[in-house]
């Protein structure tokens, strides 16, 4: 099989040439801890296989960005029933810079009608070392071994394990890259939404409906706030949080790429897990494919009977009470970690006054010294033009709808950046 498209009658590259299906691609280049934009990196795009063959050759923008390019992709059919044929294709980013070693990614995801992002981190000069990620399959399409059945609520009072005295959104999550007992594999530290929004976009497709997305986002999340709370594998003596094995917890691919409409629903619903009533810990809810492995008479959610439910018009909570039972329901953490404030439960927008705009035109700009293309704005705690048109900015730089308006999801992306960029300025 070519694992590069997987075009059974025909060489992939000319299937994707001769199809009319398009995707479109953004990469974002930063420095290596991920606080401040590369300008002027020289980014080259090619059909994975065909290194040379550059497709595109594009420049940064001052936010690290390359315009949004349309690509060649795989009828949508494909991914929205089981398929033999590959559902994307598979695309090589090629990225240079002044004072960074280069980097290459093979096999960048495209999907039709979606928007994938590819994020990059550069290493400097200094670091002597080429860096070649390579992007494995996707579950829905690879060979993965299916999850070991564990018990969704963990006995804490019986064992006498240790676990935290209430739900807390953790600012980074540590990913064991391997098996459990893979003494070998990377440890990687994580913020809490990256490695969501890299879990989901490996495990699910983006063309879904949305509330089969958000179906299967929410089971992810309360499945890692489980192993976050119980401290799984600290209580049995591992230093990580999670591991990227499919037996044991979720698929996560380091370097891999996300897409727009994942990266949104995680955005909305980051702060939610998954309850019954009377069990304080979130919900391991463990789930299959429901094709290639099965697991329904475990009272598990299928990822393809949950997109079936969702192209019939299901539910949010009607998804995941047909497969976890009547009595799950959505639930929102106590607190979320690394963050200056918690969202004050209401949009900032044009009239607003008070020391929450402050807050958040201070940290606009405290984010504008590392990102030139946001502009400075006067802290004066009013809500004008200025400030709308520098969160209209904001957002469009972040992949958020650009409103101008500061809702949830803008509330919490705006305190995150302003975290990495003033920790890294102080480190300076």
């Amino acid at each position: 099989m070519d694992q590069t498209y997987s075009y059974r009658k025909k060489d992939g590259v000319t299937a994707l040439q001769e199809g009319a299906n398009r995707g479109r691609l953004q990469v974002t280049v930063l420095t290596e801890d991920g606080a401040k934009p590369v300008e002027n990196a020289v980014v080259r795009i090619s059909y994975t296989g065909v290194p040379d063959s550059v497709l595109e050759e594009l420049k940064t923008d001052s936010s690290g960005q390359t315009p949004v390019l349309e690509l060649a992709a795989p009828p949508l059919e494909y991914s929205m029933e089981p398929s033999e044929e590959q559902p994307y294709a598979e695309y090589t980013v090629q990225i240079r810079a002044e004072g960074y070693e280069p980097e290459e990614i093979a096999g960048t995801e495209i999907l039709p009608d979606v928007l994938a992002q590819q994020p990059v981190r550069l290493r400097p000069s200094s670091a002597g070392e080429f860096e070649r990620i390579v992007i494995g399959p996707h579950t829905l399409f690879g060979d993965y071994p299916p999850k070991e059945p564990e018990a969704e609520v963990k006995p804490v009072d019986e064992t006498g394990e240790i676990v935290l005295s209430r739900v807390v959104i953790p600012e980074y999550v540590v990913v064991h890259d391997g098996p459990v007992n893979d003494a070998q594999a990377k440890n990687y530290y994580q913020r809490y939404k990256d490695y969501i929004k890299n879990v989901a976009c490996s495990e699910i497709y983006a063309t879904w409906p949305a509330d089969t997305i958000r179906a299967n986002v929410l089971a992810i999340m309360s499945f890692t706030l489980n192993r976050v709370y119980t401290e799984w594998y600290r209580n049995k003596g591992y230093d990580f949080t999670i591991t990227s094995s499919t037996a044991y917890d979720h698929k996560w691919i380091y370097g891999r790429n996300l897409f727009d409409s994942i990266s949104r629903i995680v955005d909305e619903l980051f702060e939610n897990y998954l309850s019954r009533p009377d069990v304080r810990q979130p919900i391991l809810t463990q789930y299959c494919d429901g094709k290639m492995s099965q697991c329904l008479d475990r009272g598990w959610m299928t990822q393809w009977g949950s997109k079936e439910l969702g192209d019939q018009g299901f539910s949010v909570i009607e998804i995941l009470r047909y497969f976890y039972g009547n009595d799950m329901y959505i639930n929102v953490a106590e607190e979320i970690s690394g963050i200056p404030a918690s969202w004050p439960g209401y949009n900032l927008d044009t009239g607003s006054v008070g020391p929450k705009v402050r807050q958040i035109q201070e940290q606009l700009n405290v984010i504008a010294e590392a990102y030139p293309a946001l502009p400075s704005i006067a802290a004066d705690g009013i809500y004008g033009e200025k400030t709308k048109e520098a969160v209209r900015k904001f957002q469009s730089v972040f992949g958020l709808p650009s409103t101008g308006i500061v809702d949830y999801p803008t509330w919490y992306e705006i305190q995150e950046i302003y975290v990495a960029v003033s920790r890294i300025a102080e480190l300076n």
